[in-house]
């Protein structure tokens, strides 16, 4: 038995307003349709700089590096505040195989790969190095995070 709604279903409401994005929210603010850092690669190779440099059986967060490096120019702060995260995972999602990819985590301490395998494989790499999962398959964030002090070269 069908009942009547007052909003059509989900998908038709993603439907429409992927054919009309909300013209106010791009008068307010056009940063908020930016969905990549300006120079996409030079802000790439700093954070693999900074994921290098996490020592073996800790981890960090995405934000913490977005947290680290500098706004990028022509970035404004708000705008990096609400991408700086996204746009490391981005990153590190196409480094090179000599960045520690497996010590970047979320805020919670949790793997964020989608795919289950991808997901395991990025958990036995980090209990490889010793980094323990709580049963909820949490990190205890301070007991394996990562203080973020940076080698000086």
């Amino acid at each position: 038995m069908f009942f009547a709604t007052k909003q059509p279903p989900y998908a038709v409401r993603l439907l429409r307003r992927k054919e009309h994005p909300p013209r106010n929210d791009i008068k307010r603010n056009p940063m908020s349709q930016l969905i990549f850092p300006p120079d996409q690669q030079a802000f790439a190779s700093q954070v693999w700089e900074i994921v290098r440099q996490i020592p073996r059986g800790r981890v960090a967060s995405y934000g913490q590096i977005a947290k680290i490096l500098p706004i990028p120019t022509g970035v404004d702060g708000e705008t990096y505040l609400e991408f700086g995260a996204l746009w490391v995972s981005g990153a590190v999602a196409s480094c090179p195989d000599d960045v520690p990819w497996q010590r970047v985590v979320n805020s919670k301490g949790e793997v964020s790969e989608k795919n289950g395998a991808d997901a395991k494989r990025h958990k036995l790499l980090l209990e490889d190095e010793g980094v323990i999962f709580g049963v909820r398959g949490r990190i205890d964030m301070g007991k394996y995070g990562w203080n973020g002090k940076i080698k000086s070269e």
